[in-house]
């Protein structure tokens, strides 16, 4: 199955609520490789890789764990990076 890689943003009440944590969590299950980190503007920004249709459990995951806290997602596909290895929080 082709890998896919796309750059994700949650907009909401995102940071403080262990919203890194969870998403660490599920993306892991899903077997996906990246990251997930708190942006400046309050938002937090996930990359994320693997097939499609483990992107799309993994962020549907996210969405209904976090469901009064994620007011928009906005998704992008970006290109595949070989480099990671692992899904994880950075700063």
């Amino acid at each position: 199955m082709a890998q896919q890689a796309k750059y994700i943003v949650f907009y909401g009440r995102v940071q403080g609520v262990g919203f890194r944590f969870t998403a660490m969590s599920i993306a892991n299950r899903c077997e996906l490789t990246g990251y997930v980190r708190n942006r400046a503007d309050g938002a937090v920004e996930m990359f994320a890789q693997g097939s499609d249709e483990d992107i799309s459990d993994c962020i549907r995951d996210i969405k209904e764990s976090f469901a009064g806290y994620v007011r928009d997602v906005e998704i992008n596909n970006v290109p595949y990076e070989s480099s990671y290895e692992d899904f994880k929080i950075t700063f």
